[in-house]
């Protein structure tokens, strides 16, 4: 008996509409192209729905199964159409269970189609966040918790390219994490810090993880506590994982990981977490780098003027704060050491520019520093925070990274 129960029809179409795009923040997000699995197959299979062309969402809905065999939507989606076939139905999700886990496939589903429709384009606009990729650093990790999308983008001659996007699971709590154990997953600028293979993890996390550096130093500024942030696998028996479903971390499939993994350099790739990405014209995007850009080469200038500290101070915030000083106590160890200085050269190496998603007046900028004068010569990794204050760019934490 063929399939063709347009009351089933008009509900799952029901649920596809749902995922129709959103308006972006900042500009639209128009469609680019997706590296993401089934995904291009679930649009198909809603598509045929819609229009009421069962059989056909049925036959690539077994196609999806036979390639993940594991996919516990495509079980759901493939049970409501069999069971059409005999009966009248009326919610999404008759085939027997649980309702709570009926409603977190419907979330996964809902999540899948809308990222996948409002996939960002390849050429025509870049997150915000990603103003500036050091020149050691080949790909960079964004991640979107509204849409439950994960973005990689190439550093192509210092502007972003993306590359692909996979489908993310995040805190069962939500996002902003605050305190140790409160389900969340953290908003702002990290870093991986290492990768840990399969053999030294639970099933849970799959077929590997990449910590990432949270609390980095703004969120120890701001007192939020706790530890163990990763991007990591799923358990052997699961393809996905709903979209609010972990401690805190962020989950991929186990063959996303593996995709993922070809892109992250421990160390150097940056991931930055976001509620919502803002996207912005390459035209914005340019003019927000140079003008960050020319505020740091202003400190930078300012710093080699010896015997004008006052200069060189204007550039941070009275709130400023290193990891063992205030902004006074900073301000007079530095007019001791200028006091001393006859001259003093400064040049910055494989600079990075990250904006803190939630914060438009804060980026991080991290830099390799040659300090030279006339009687010391010292090289160190540098991170900065800047705040814009009164429109003006300024330094309001300082130190080693």
């Amino acid at each position: 008996m063929p399939l063709g129960r347009k009351p089933f029809a008009r509900l799952l179409a029901t649920l596809a509409v749902a995922t129709l795009p959103l308006v972006a923040t900042g500009a639209p997000a128009p469609r680019g192209i997706s590296d993401s699995g089934p995904d291009a197959s679930l649009e198909y299979v809603f598509t045929e729905i819609e229009a009421n062309r069962l059989d056909a969402a049925l036959e690539r809905t077994e196609e999806v199964l036979r390639a993940y065999p594991n996919f516990r939507l495509a079980h759901l989606i493939k049970g409501d159409l069999l069971l059409a076939r005999s009966k009248p139905i009326s919610t999404f999700g008759n085939a027997p269970a649980p309702a709570e886990r009926v409603s977190e496939l419907r979330d996964e589903a809902i999540a899948r189609l809308r990222a996948y429709r409002e996939r960002p384009a390849a050429a025509t606009y870049i997150p915000r966040y990603l103003l500036q990729m050091g020149p050691d650093q080949r790909f960079a990790v964004v991640v979107d918790t509204k849409r439950a999308r994960l973005y990689v983008y190439a550093n192509e001659g210092g502007k972003p390219r993306f590359v692909a996007d996979y489908y993310i699971s995040h805190g069962k709590a939500g996002t902003d994490k605050r305190v140790e154990g409160d389900n969340k997953t953290p908003l702002g600028v990290y870093e991986v810090t290492s990768f840990i293979e399969q053999a030294k993890l639970p099933d849970l996390y799959g077929i590997g993880a990449f910590p990432i550096n949270y609390p980095n130093e703004w969120d120890r500024r701001l007192g939020r506590t706790g530890h163990g942030i990763w991007l990591h696998g799923t358990p052997s028996n699961t393809y996905a994982r709903p979209p609010l479903s972990s401690e805190g971390c962020v989950t991929l499939a186990n063959q996303d990981f593996l995709k993922l993994s070809n892109f992250v350099q421990p160390g150097l790739t940056p991931v930055i977490i976001s509620n919502d990405i803002e996207w912005l014209s390459l035209d914005d995007w340019q003019a927000e780098r140079r003008n960050l850009q020319l505020a740091i080469e202003d400190w930078r200038r300012d710093w080699e003027k010896a015997g004008e500290v006052g200069r060189y101070l204007s550039h941070y915030s009275k709130d400023f704060r290193s990891d063992t000083q205030n902004f006074a106590e900073w301000s007079e160890q530095k007019r001791k050491v200028a006091a001393s200085r006859q001259w003093i050269k400064v040049r910055l190496d494989k600079l990075s520019m990250f904006r803190n998603p939630g914060r438009d007046d804060i980026v991080v900028v991290t830099f390799e520093q040659d300090y030279r004068s006339d009687d010391l010569s010292d090289r160190v990794r540098k991170r900065q925070y800047w705040l814009k204050e009164g429109g003006r760019w300024k330094i309001v934490y300082e130190g080693k990274a």
